[in-house]
């Protein structure tokens, strides 16, 4: 999968962003690992967030014909972990991401935007909502 080519992949993003996850990164980890392409990491501020944000990445992307290979740790909310594929979405309670730290981990690979995350980190501060760090690349 080419990432800057990948249409697809702002799907992923639309669907994170619809539920309000916080502190959306979108990292280019292919040079890096074989396990997946892209790691799409952000988090919500209760388990029960968590637990909604990704019910609603699964049924959006389901609508559109995406299905999970492997979906683990939905029921405790703490991290959830969806598999799908090329992409792996990281949805944590905020207090366990800053314990894993999976951005500090993945610090080599490239962060990426797609559309709607700039368009995102572009009404953002408007809405009180936190950043990630995007490097502006399309």
């Amino acid at each position: 999968m080419s990432v800057d080519n990948d249409s697809n992949l702002d799907r992923y993003v639309r669907a994170v962003l619809e539920k309000k996850a916080q502190g959306v990164s979108v990292l280019d980890v292919s040079p890096l690992t074989a396990m997946a392409d892209i790691f799409i990491i952000c988090s919500g501020r209760s388990n029960r967030q968590v637990t909604a944000i990704a019910e609603h990445i699964r049924a959006a992307l389901k609508e559109q014909g995406i299905r999970p290979l492997s979906l683990e740790g939905l029921k405790e909310g703490h991290w959830v972990l969806m598999d799908y594929g090329h992409v792996i979405i990281h949805v944590f309670y905020e207090p366990v991401r800053a314990f894993y730290d999976l951005d500090g981990l993945w610090s080599d690979a490239r962060r990426i935007s797609t559309p709607s995350l700039a368009e995102w980190a572009r009404r953002a501060p408007a809405d009180g909502e936190s950043l990630s760090e995007v490097d502006g690349d399309d």
